[in-house]
């Protein structure tokens, strides 16, 4: 496939996750309960975590960002669902290795986020795609019920 068709599938799948996020809204009941803003651009996300048995039964987010926020979440929400926290944390790590613009082995364990690599072009959305995944570590920490925080990198 030439560069410029992949480039426009990649732009297409960004752009239907934040048109069409899944996994947007409330869970009526959550184990961990996070909200966290980018105050550099006002993203803001509220992550709720159906955490079993150390499985990530549910996920959902809510809140107001950009479209990169947005389908970041979305892809992020959908990558986790089924999977241990520390696979949870693995993939974490893995997608803010990967939007710095660093080699990670085995992108496609991310699913459609590791079609947000080349963010690392773009150092000021960074913090913008890596919203949700800094509200996972966060939510998935003992403390992570009811916390607040702001992205710092």
């Amino acid at each position: 496939m030439a560069l410029s068709k992949l480039e426009n599938l990649y732009r297409q799948v960004i752009l239907d996750h934040s048109s069409h996020p899944h996994h947007h809204g409330t869970l009526g009941d959550s184990s961990k309960k996070i909200e966290m803003n980018n105050p550099t651009c006002g993203d803001v996300i509220e992550l709720q975590v159906d955490i079993q048995d150390d499985i990530i039964k549910d996920i959902a987010f809510s809140g107001s960002g950009c479209s990169i926020s947005t389908a970041s979440a979305s892809m992020m929400t959908d990558a986790v669902i089924g999977k241990s926290v520390a696979e949870a944390e693995e993939l974490a790590e893995a997608f803010s290795q990967l939007v710095q613009g660093n080699e990670v082995p085995d992108d496609e364990k991310l699913g459609d986020a590791s079609m947000l690599k080349n963010v690392s072009k773009f150092p000021a959305r960074i913090k913008c795609a890596t919203l949700a995944w800094k509200a996972l570590e966060k939510a998935v920490e003992n403390d992570g019920q009811g916390t607040a925080g702001q992205l710092h990198c």
